[in-house]
């Protein structure tokens, strides 16, 4: 990297410098925490939080203990509720499951929703089998639209620092 003289460098181009040196490891101190973050995406949790459509994921994910296991390194493969899809499930169901005494119901479930690696729709294929993090098997259709156990897939390929979000339209439950 050619040194610019200090008189002459811009603030743009330290930045970029700066960005660069922590992108690589710069000095071998690591990830510079007032730089990191502005050139990283955000882990699955923290993107979530920032959609702003997933309050009752996050809600769950945090009653069932499971929030340091999805900001951790992966890579995980989401497929994640919409509020709307937590509110079609039957009246009191959700109260129920964030009872502490339901933390390994709803544990179960969410990681239901979880395939360990990063899996992008374009590795998808029709009748396509998937083991979740709980253990059982989710089954991808691809129709239009395409599916996981029944729920449409409507928004997928939202990568994150730690895997991908497939945004599904409804909660998909495991056999009991």
């Amino acid at each position: 990297m050619t040194r610019i003289p200090r008189m002459a460098a811009t603030a743009f181009s330290m930045t970029l410098a700066a960005a660069a040196l922590t992108a690589t490891g710069g000095l071998g101190l690591g990830p510079q925490p007032a730089l990191a973050g502005a050139h990283m995406k955000k882990d699955i949790v923290d993107t979530a939080v920032a959609a702003g459509s997933f309050k009752t994921l996050v809600a769950a994910v945090q009653a069932s203990g499971l929030v340091e296991t999805l900001k951790g390194e992966g890579p995980f493969t989401v497929f994640a509720p919409t509020d709307d899809a937590f509110a079609k499930l039957p009246a009191g169901t959700l109260d129920e499951l964030l009872k502490p005494e339901n933390k390994d119901k709803l544990t179960a479930i969410l990681t239901y929703h979880v395939v360990p690696g990063k899996v992008m729709s374009s590795d998808l294929k029709n009748g396509m089998k998937a083991r979740t993090v709980q253990g059982q098997e989710v089954t991808i259709t691809l129709s239009e639209p395409p599916m996981v156990d029944g729920a449409r897939i409507v928004k997928p390929d939202i990568e994150t620092s730690n895997g991908v979000i497939h945004v599904i339209d409804a909660v998909i439950l495991p056999a009991e």
